[in-house]
């Protein structure tokens, strides 16, 4: 059906259609009372319950909202009927990476390592946010009108609460020409691991024109990935060479991380004569003070995202409380709290918090980010262990350290919103 010229919950116009999967279409729209270009895509709720795979479009939005990164696609809302889910996000002018090289046969070095300098940063930025992106691919990076990247499709991401008790991930998943050989081994294996693989298929895809890994059996492809068999274009330079079979060794752990990547003389060459960016707490504070209404009340503890597919709420989708506590005071609570359940408190990379059980059976994280200067969001995830136990350490230890004795009114005003009803959040 076209659906050129509807109108979207009375505020977006719809317009031509960018691109379709089985359970979505995505379309370019126009804000009515703006006029700003942004890109919707319509979920068929009925398609994707009967295909049971509600969670991923629920872990879909929770990851976006959690990834804001200058490379990494923009979701400005989310909006729900009884039929459909709508996701409004930036809309890249440039489309699919893929169309590019398509169309050129292969980029220039130097064009592609701006490409891959802009992907690596945005990747790094989702592992310190606890999100392995899982299906990289220049079908899923996509281009602005200034040339720069957006990561998208975060639909088969993993995230830590995903991971077994082994603290590694299980799921069978990704394309099969980018998918890292522990992942066809149908073994646990470490999200990190696994985008570095994708993104040393991409870079080689960037600048040969063609996958390292091809084959009309895909059996055959499997075990050519697996023993890690491809020849490298003539026109590769040796740095680019090392670099690339560094990213493409079959064994994950001699595998070179991103930290590494970041370190070789091939990847700093297309860092030379850029600024450095820093990001300090005050740029964190100015970019969250553009955040508008769903951004901060899609963070808030009330909001429970399961409204909006009418199915139960998962416990590893974590709670969020938001505080006006500073910083530092939230910390130390979280620290008394940890001592009183008699567990081992450390912070990990990406701002993160742990707190652990000292018989290894249990652990949270808990991470802190900042609304405004006097508002922040504390995230708390159960990483493993039972439900039962981490619900117990929640509502007897941590909650009631957190949450302010006296509710704003904001919170008091977001838990009227029905956005299964059809409401926009």
């Amino acid at each position: 059906m076209d659906h050129k010229g509807t109108i979207v919950m009375q505020k977006y116009e719809l317009g031509r259609l960018l691109g379709q999967g089985s359970f979505a279409k995505v379309y370019h729209a126009r804000c009515v009372e703006t006029g700003q270009s942004v890109a919707i895509k319509v979920v068929d709720k009925a398609k994707v319950r009967k295909a049971g795979i509600m969670d991923h479009i629920e872990r879909e939005i929770s990851v976006m909202r959690r990834v804001r990164h200058p490379n990494v696609v923009h979701l400005y809302e989310v909006m729900a009927t009884k039929s459909k889910i709508y996701f409004v996000m930036e809309y890249a002018r440039g489309g699919e990476l893929f169309r590019k090289v398509e169309a050129n046969g292969r980029l220039p070095e130097d064009v592609g390592r701006k490409y891959f300098v802009q992907l690596i940063d945005a990747v790094e930025f989702c592992h310190g946010r606890g999100v392995c992106h899982r299906d990289l691919k220049p079908e899923n990076i996509l281009l602005d009108e200034d040339g720069g990247i957006k990561v998208s499709d975060f639909g088969l991401s993993g995230v830590a609460e995903c991971r077994g008790a082994d603290g590694l991930l299980h799921t069978t998943c990704g394309t099969p020409a980018y998918v890292a050989p522990e992942i066809i081994g149908r073994s646990g294996y470490d999200g990190a691991g696994v985008d570095v693989w994708s993104c040393g298929v991409v870079l080689f895809v960037l600048l040969a024109g063609y996958l390292p890994f091809h084959d009309t059996n895909v059996m055959e492809m499997y075990r050519k990935i697996s023993r890690g068999e491809y020849r490298f274009p003539s026109w590769f330079s040796p740095k680019l060479k090392k670099l690339i079979s560094r990213m493409l060794d079959p064994n994950p752990s001699s595998r070179i991380s991103i930290a590494k990547i970041k370190g070789s003389s091939w990847f700093k060459a297309g860092k030379e004569g850029e600024p450095v960016k820093v990001t300090s707490d005050g740029d964190e504070a100015r970019r969250l003070l553009k955040m508008n209404a769903f951004d901060i009340i899609s963070l808030s503890d009330g909001l429970d995202l399961s409204k909006l597919f009418e199915t139960e709420s998962c416990l590893d989708k974590g709670c969020r409380i938001m505080s006006r506590k500073p910083v530092a005071v939230i910390v130390s609570r979280l620290e008394r709290g940890a001592r009183a359940a008699k567990m081992r408190v450390s912070k990990k990379d990406g701002g993160l918090i742990e707190l652990e059980s000292r018989d290894g059976v249990l652990a949270i994280e808990a991470e802190i980010s900042v609304v405004t200067p006097v508002l922040h969001l504390v995230e708390v995830r159960r990483r493993y262990g039972e439900a039962a136990e981490y619900e117990k350490v929640l509502n007897e230890v941590i909650r009631p350290r957190l949450v302010d004795k006296a509710p704003s009114s904001l919170l008091r005003h977001q838990h009227s919103l029905s956005p299964s009803s059809g409401a926009r959040l």
